[in-house]
C-alpha cells in the first residue's frame, strides 16, 4: 500500500465515527407521546409526571411519565418485552406490548433516524 492509501484509510476511519454520532443518534427530546390502544389514541405531554392505567386485550398495562420520559412500568404479557424496552425520550422512539395491543410512540418536530429509513 502506498502512502496515499494509508491516508485514505485513516481518513475513512476518522470520518465514520463522526458520521455515526452526528447522523445516526437523535438529540431532540420528545415533546409529547401517543398511547394507542386498539382504535383509541391518546396524546399526552411529557412535561408533567403522570401514571396511566391502560386496559388492553390481556389486562391493564401501566405506563409512567417521569422527567420527560415515558415507559411501560407493568404489563400482563408473558415476555415483558415492552417493559424491557426501557425509557423512551427521543422523538421517534417506539415501544409496544403486542399481546396486549398497546403501543407508545414519542413525538417531536424531527424524528430520530433509524434503520427503517433505508
Amino acid at each position: 500500500m502506498t502512502r496515499a492509501d494509508y491516508c485514505a484509510v485513516l481518513f475513512a476511519a476518522l470520518l465514520l465515527p463522526y458520521l455515526y454520532i452526528s447522523q445516526w443518534t437523535g438529540d431532540e427530546a420528545g415533546i409529547s407521546a401517543t398511547i394507542m390502544n386498539g382504535s383509541k389514541i391518546t396524546d399526552v405531554s411529557l412535561a408533567h409526571d403522570h401514571t396511566f392505567e391502560i386496559d388492553g386485550a390481556l389486562g391493564t398495562s401501566i405506563i409512567k411519565i417521569e422527567d420527560g420520559k415515558i415507559r411501560f412500568a407493568a404489563s400482563p404479557c408473558l415476555g415483558k418485552q415492552c417493559i424491557h424496552s426501557g425509557w423512551l425520550e427521543h422523538a421517534g422512539e417506539f415501544a409496544a406490548c403486542l399481546p396486549n395491543r398497546i403501543s407508545v410512540a414519542v413525538l417531536g418536530e424531527e424524528p430520530r433516524f433509524d434503520s427503517i429509513n433505508f
